[in-house]
């Protein structure tokens, strides 16, 4: 039988499952390009999500770093707050490295007052909390369900998560140092957020726990 014949005569879940899942990833600000290609060598298409019918058309969203205010406002610019609020209600996956960990706390300290947040992990988060640019540092993490040795984390003007909630997953946290403690990876549900960099390291094993969580779904 061709192989067309067989995709034809599959079930559209089977479709489904053997295709790439569309994972967007919020084009405001911040590393977008970064994290398209650490998705595509994940085996995820990713897609550029600038509105809401581009929120609408895909399975999961990635919410870069870069600057948390400026992209709050943006998504209120672009017309994005409201409906992904509501996609992230529903159940959509996501995943938020550094600002995008901020965007998605349900408190977020030492912010300005008019930033906007999404609530999809019930966490409280601070701002710039490692401290300003110069402050920027690298460090090995033990990440829960990661093999293969530790984590090499990129923390830049990073905030860390003061107050996880009953049901958030603690995934890492810093292992010596005056931070020593601090949590900087969560997961709740299908919502994973890191307060480091993981697209600019090159490796893809965080991307790649994020893929594996939206195919399961």
């Amino acid at each position: 039988m061709a192989r067309d014949s067989v995709i034809a005569e599959q079930t559209p879940q089977a479709r489904a499952a053997a295709s790439p899942p569309r994972i967007g990833v919020l084009g405001l600000q911040g590393d977008v390009r970064e994290h398209f290609a650490a998705l595509e060598h994940c085996g995820a298409e990713p897609v550029n999500v600038r509105r809401a019918s581009e929120l609408d058309a895909v399975d999961a969203l990635v919410l870069p770093g870069g600057e948390s205010t400026a992209i709050s406002k943006l998504l209120e610019v672009f017309e994005l707050l409201e409906p992904l609020r509501a996609r992230l209600r529903e159940g959509m996956p996501a995943f938020g490295s550094c600002a995008g960990m901020i965007l998605l706390a349900s408190e977020v300290l030492d912010t300005r007052p008019d930033a906007q947040h999404l609530f999809g992990i019930d966490m409280t988060v601070r701002r710039n909390a490692f401290g300003r640019q110069v402050d920027s540092f690298e460090t090995d993490l033990r990440f829960t369900g990661l093999d293969d040795g530790p984590v090499r984390a990129v923390f830049i003007r990073a905030p860390w998560v003061e107050r996880a909630g009953d049901g958030v997953e603690v995934l890492a946290t810093v292992p010596d140092g005056p931070f020593a403690g601090r949590i900087v990876a969560v997961r709740q549900g299908t919502v994973l957020a890191t307060s480091f960099h993981p697209e600019v390291t090159g490796d893809l094993r965080v991307h790649r726990m994020f893929v594996d969580m939206v195919r399961d779904l």
